[in-house]
């Protein structure tokens, strides 16, 4: 879901790039592609994130696990 708002926030970007000039004023034409390229970063940099925190949970899981079982 992540990758996919990712691509969505980047379009959209895209588009207020290329299009909003034509209707905006540079100012706000500025400000919402930083805000829509942030979002698309920020939804493609996150699930990374959760997978690298999760599998260390996981490791030390297995870890406990296995201290237990030579017990």
């Amino acid at each position: 879901m992540f990758y996919l708002a990712g691509v969505i926030n980047a379009s959209l970007g895209a588009y207020v790039l290329i299009e909003g000039r034509a209707f905006l004023p540079p100012e706000t034409t500025r400000w919402l592609v930083l805000f829509f390229f942030g979002f698309a970063a920020v939804d493609f940099w996150f699930p990374r994130v959760l997978k690298r925190k999760w599998q260390e949970a996981q490791d030390r899981l297995r870890a406990q696990l296995d201290q237990q079982e030579k017990r």
